[in-house]
C-alpha cells in the first residue's frame, strides 16, 4: 500500500459547519414547512436543477425548490440564508496548515457551486490548499464514484496514497471502494484520533 501523500477534505460538514442543511432547516421552521421534506428536497433539487454540476443556475435551483415545496423568498435572500450557515472551523484550518508543513498535499473535494467561491471571497480559505475540486467546475459530483479516480489521476498519486474525509458515509465508502483511505467525520475528537493514528501508522519506521 502506498505511503500517504495527500489529504482531501469535504467542505460543508467537515471544514465548515453544514450550512446548506442548516439553511434548509431554518427556512422550513420560519415558513412552517416540513423540515425533513425541505432538507431532502433541497439536496435533490441541487442535482435535478443541474446547479451543483455547473449545468444549471442558482435561479434554476431555487425555482425548482419553490415549485416542489412551497418555499417563498427571492433568490438573493434565500442564498444569503444558506451561506450564513457555513461557519469555518478554525481548528480545521490549523490542521491543514500543519499537514502542509509536514509535506502532505491538501485539497478540498466538495459537491458545491459557485457559492464556494463566494465563501472564499469572504473567508479566504482557498490559500490553505494545494487544490480545490468543486463539482460545479468538474461537471461531476461524489455521487459518481469515478470522481475519486479522476482526482487521484490529477494528483498523480495512487488512490491508496490519499486520505478522504467526509461527513457523508456513503461518499467515504465510495472513496474506499476506489482504493483511497477514508474517514467518516462525525465529531472532532474521534476524527483527530483516527487521522493521527492513520498518519502515524503510515510513517516509515526508522
Amino acid at each position: 500500500m502506498s505511503q500517504i501523500g495527500a489529504v482531501l477534505f469535504d467542505f460543508g460538514g467537515v471544514l465548515a459547519e453544514e450550512g446548506f442543511m442548516k439553511g434548509m432547516e431554518s427556512l422550513a421552521q420560519e415558513q412552517r414547512l416540513d423540515v425533513e421534506n425541505l432538507s431532502a428536497a433541497g439536496a435533490q433539487a441541487v442535482y435535478d436543477s443541474g446547479f451543483v454540476l455547473g449545468q444549471g443556475s442558482e435561479a434554476d435551483f431555487w425555482s425548482l425548490l419553490r415549485e416542489r415545496t412551497g418555499l417563498v423568498g427571492d433568490d438573493p435572500s434565500l442564498t444569503a440564508r444558506v451561506l450564513a450557515g457555513f461557519r469555518l472551523r478554525p481548528w480545521m484550518l490549523e490542521l491543514v496548515v500543519d499537514l502542509k508543513a509536514q509535506g502532505y498535499v491538501t485539497a478540498i473535494l466538495s459537491d458545491q457551486t459557485h457559492w464556494l467561491d463566494m465563501l472564499d471571497t469572504k473567508y479566504h480559505f482557498y490559500r490553505y490548499f494545494d487544490r480545490v475540486y468543486n463539482s460545479f467546475y468538474l461537471g461531476k459530483g461524489k455521487r459518481d464514484p469515478s470522481q475519486f479516480g479522476d482526482v487521484a489521476a490529477d494528483l498523480e498519486m495512487q488512490p491508496s496514497a490519499i486520505v478522504f474525509i467526509d461527513d457523508n458515509a456513503d461518499y467515504v465508502q465510495s472513496a474506499i471502494a476506489a482504493g483511497m483511505r477514508g474517514i467518516h467525520y462525525t465529531d472532532r475528537l474521534q476524527f483527530i484520533k483516527t487521522l493521527t493514528n492513520l498518519l502515524s501508522i503510515d510513517q516509515p519506521q526508522t
